[in-house]
């Protein structure tokens, strides 16, 4: 099997992957350390938080499985902490994981001069203006308007980034069997000039909402990924094609991890 590991940037997380690595190289000499995406791995271990596997998901691509290692507090996507490294290593040796498979968000970004670009996220794509003024964008949903926002910023999330920014602005938590994508208003004005629906809007795999935008600088975040962009006309997303897979060895249930990321720590 070949493996890759992404690393956050600190001394303990690396002590955490060479310990690993010499516990792999014990139990099997048949593990294969790959060193970059040049070479493709069968598994991508993601030792930090859950920032750390947002970045190796990026970076590897919908191929490989993916495992969370944790060196900090317990994170939504990670199932193993540090002192269960002899624990992984024979689970890994010795079970079948069951493969979960998370859905994505795909997004196309259309410019004015006719320029489109394909982007996808596995949490959610951000979108707010450039500086703090009002973010201003019509809502299509299908083709069919629904209302002009303006607020702070609109978020268009999948159902594990459902519990992530998302949720921190009062948007649904939706289970990662049910292939839907979900937009949630960041701070709408709802006065007696400007009205919005004020709600988060769970939208179906055959659905696409189309943001229409007026500010001539934005900034979109996708996942970890922040930039800003000029001269952007619409930005129309989806759930996307391609889903991310999670090898898990041991049986916790999604709502196990939102109980243990949000209520039993």
């Amino acid at each position: 099997m070949k493996i890759a590991t992404v690393l956050r940037n600190d001394d303990y997380t690396r002590e955490v992957e060479q310990a690993l690595k010499e516990k792999l190289h014990a139990a099997n000499s048949s593990f294969t350390f790959v060193k970059g995406p040049s070479e493709q791995p069968d598994m991508v271990l993601s030792i930090g938080g859950d920032g750390t596997l947002l970045e190796a998901v990026h970076q590897y691509g919908i191929e490989p499985s993916y495992v969370g290692i944790h060196t900090g507090h317990l994170g939504f996507y990670a199932d193993w902490r540090p002192e269960e490294l002899d624990e992984f290593v024979e689970r890994l040796m010795n079970d079948e994981p069951l493969i979960a498979e998370y859905p994505t968000v795909q997004c196309r970004i259309s410019t004015r001069d006719g320029k489109q670009y394909e982007k996808w996220a596995l949490n959610e794509m951000v979108l707010r203006n450039a500086n703090l003024s009002t973010l201003v964008s019509c809502v299509y949903i299908n083709g069919e308007e629904l209302e002009t926002f303006r607020g702070d910023g609109l978020i268009v999330s999948s159902p594990s980034g459902s519990t992530a920014y998302n949720k921190a602005v009062d948007g649904a938590i939706v289970h990662p069997s049910i292939e839907a994508i979900q937009l949630s208003e960041i701070a709408s004005i709802n006065n007696q000039a400007y009205r919005t629906i004020n709600s988060s809007l769970v939208l179906p795999k055959h659905h696409e909402v189309e943001l229409i935008v007026m500010n001539p600088e934005i900034m979109i975040g996708l996942d970890r990924e922040q930039a800003v962009w000029k001269d952007v006309c619409s930005i129309r997303c989806r759930v996307g094609p391609d889903k991310v897979k999670f090898a898990r060895y041991k049986r916790l249930t999604f709502w196990g991890r939102v109980r243990n990321s949000f209520i039993s720590g």
